[in-house]
């Protein structure tokens, strides 16, 4: 396993330490560095499912890593676009909103 990093914010380590434990060694230690899909691959997955569920508190984090993944934003664009037919317009505009402040945030704006 490559070297553990905390993902979880600290601050929650002191008031849920097991959660914080099991984010960080299992599911960003374990199951995001299984061989079988690409980083970029799971932040695809990871980004237009947290989408669809509206769980947006998670989302830009996420949004940010999928970009640190090699996603560009075009295809972020695009992916979010897609699932607005699947998972509902208000779901995507809100993720889409996330992407843009992100996109510029960070100059990545084309």
């Amino acid at each position: 396993m490559p070297e553990e990093k905390a993902v979880a914010p600290k601050a929650l380590g002191e008031f849920a330490p097991k959660l914080v434990e099991l984010t960080d060694k299992v599911l960003f230690g374990d199951i995001w560095e299984r061989p079988g899909l690409s980083p970029r691959d799971r932040s695809l997955i990871t980004v237009t499912t947290l989408a669809a569920l509206y769980r947006t508190e998670q989302l830009g984090f996420h949004l940010r890593r999928a970009l640190e993944n090699g996603l560009t934003p075009e295809e972020l664009v695009e992916a979010i676009t897609h699932l607005a037919f699947y998972a509902g317009w208000p779901n995507a505009m809100t993720a889409i909103t996330q992407l843009k402040d992100i996109v510029e945030e960070s100059g990545q704006a084309g």
